[in-house]
């Protein structure tokens, strides 16, 4: 009776954990003897994502802010230096082989570059033929070549015009969409997309995001968005964290943090996008501090010390932790204390 009474409660624990967990997550990287120079790009960063209903996650920020990092520790490309990451419950670094193959089939990436993840010399054909392969989703070729082409037609794309062709036939958006397609073909509960719009041109990232959020309300495949740009962010985003030097700034409810800033630094990053009106002049350009502040060492507190137009003594002793300003809405900022 005890025996299967902790049967229940593992198989209710399974069930109620979050699809992802990320716990504490912190990744250093370090160069030359001795590990020195070392450098944290993430730092104990947490959030969770439930396996119903499906969302939106954006992860924003400039370049250098810990978004691609975060996106390789998810994926398991990169082991983190403390933390965890947990999918189902289950802790990436603890997994059986059984349990990597249900974590790859379901857990699924996009990426920047349309082109770089093709080998040049086959047809586009060979990126669905590995993964059925793979995971063995067809009985024949029949079943293989009517999946493809059901996989195809979800992302808006015509089987007849896109198999057989190579990459370089292929535009850019073309690629981009045939990625979403094998990712789909998975039938995944979480896809990773890195900068999945920034190489293409503005018509096809609508179609792009349009795709997306398709998926995510048809299929009910989550998305981690990771992305510099706001305006995208702000179209697609149920919910968004923004990044700077691999640390949170704010996270929230998408469209009150990107219409209601609180943090100065995505205060500053709203307040650079210029509006498209030529009577009013834009008004985004950033006075940087004297030479000597720059240099400071600020690691022991806030890293946007130097760049904050409300900076405080109290903000050079330690780093400031994520305040409540509202449901769900976070800032890590002493203005909030």
């Amino acid at each position: 009776m005890n025996v299967q009474k902790e049967v229940q409660t593992k198989i209710l624990s399974q069930t109620q954990a979050p699809l992802l967990e990320i716990c504490n997550l912190t990744k250093v990287f370090g160069s030359g003897l001795l590990q020195r120079g070392q450098k944290a790009a993430l730092e104990n960063f947490s959030m969770s994502i439930q396996g119903s209903p499906s969302k939106i996650i954006s992860i924003a920020g400039e370049s250098g802010s810990g978004k691609t990092t975060l996106a390789r520790l998810i994926l398991g490309f990169l082991i983190p230096t403390q933390g965890e990451v947990r999918y189902r419950g289950k802790d990436l670094k603890m997994m059986d082989q059984k349990s990597w193959k249900t974590f790859r089939r379901e857990v699924q990436a996009i990426f920047q570059d349309p082109y770089g993840v093709y080998n040049p010399f086959y047809p586009v054909d060979r990126v669905f033929e590995i993964v059925i392969r793979k995971f063995k989703l067809a009985k024949n070729r029949q079943e293989s070549r009517r999946i493809t082409e059901e996989a195809l037609v979800v992302v808006g794309l015509r089987p007849d015009e896109i198999l057989g062709k190579y990459p370089h036939q292929l535009s850019g958006g073309q690629r981009q969409r045939i990625m979403l397609s094998r990712a789909f073909l998975l039938k995944p509960k979480l896809i990773i997309a890195d900068e999945p719009v920034s190489m293409i041109d503005a018509s096809m990232r609508a179609i792009i995001l349009k795709i997306m959020m398709d998926l995510k309300d048809n299929f009910g495949i989550s998305f981690i968005y990771i992305t510099h740009d706001l305006s995208t962010a702000f179209q697609i985003s149920d919910d968004i964290i923004v990044l700077y030097e691999g640390l949170v700034a704010e996270s929230g409810d998408a469209e009150i943090v990107i219409k209601s800033p609180k943090h100065p630094y995505v205060q500053l990053l709203v307040g650079s996008i210029p509006i498209p009106d030529p009577d009013q002049p834009w008004q985004g350009r950033v006075e940087l501090p004297p030479e000597e502040e720059l240099e400071m060492n600020t690691l022991r507190g806030c890293k946007f010390y130097r760049r904050c137009p409300y900076k405080m003594e109290i903000c050079l002793k330690n780093p400031p932790p994520l305040y409540n300003i509202g449901a769900d809405h976070l800032a890590a900022c002493y203005l909030y204390k």
